[in-house]
């Protein structure tokens, strides 16, 4: 049977449950000045990275426009038509019509360049052919194209370096 708590006992029952709200609002309170303190400490932390620093000084920033600015020398390749390798239960013949451009650094090396036209048309020539008309599809493909164009220039013009291929047309027929 359920024994009557005594006025003593009573006292301390109710100062058990006294004790517990005081501590439940502590406990609060802490959660509550800890989250302030990370939000202020973040805020804090995202300021300082996002607010840059020093501006950078006037020397560094002249320095930064002539890279920026470089000249550069154009080499213009002869329109080329080349026959396509075809696809697979593929009859009619499909043809590539491009027109680019060579793009050098230097003046000088267009003069060393333009006697080496005619390795250059060879090399663009012997790739091309090889290829199918889904290998350049979308701009991956003409990406991919010029990527493999550059590397086989520079073979071919070696010492003298081409930065890019450049390309006025692409014509898949």
């Amino acid at each position: 049977m359920a024994k009557k708590p005594r006025k003593g006992e009573e006292a301390e029952v109710e100062g058990e449950g006294g004790d517990a709200a005081p501590s439940k609002k502590k406990k609060l309170v802490l959660i509550a000045a800890a989250a302030a303190v990370l939000l202020i400490g973040g805020g804090a932390g995202a300021f300082f990275l996002l607010s840059g620093g020093e501006e950078p000084a006037e020397g560094a920033v002249a320095e930064a426009e002539p890279a920026q600015t470089r000249p550069a020398a154009f080499i213009e390749v002869p329109q080329m038509t080349v026959n396509l390798s075809p696809e697979p239960n593929e009859d009619r013949p499909r043809f590539l019509r491009f027109t680019a451009r060579l793009e050098v650094s230097e003046e000088k090396a267009v003069s060393e360049i333009e006697p080496l036209m005619p390795r250059i048309e060879d090399a663009f020539q012997t790739y091309v052919r090889e290829l199918r008309p889904s290998d350049l599809h979308g701009s991956a493909g003409v990406y991919r194209l010029r990527e493999e164009l550059l590397r086989r220039v520079n073979i071919a013009v070696h010492p003298a370096k081409v930065d890019a291929v450049l390309f006025g047309e692409v014509v898949v027929q």
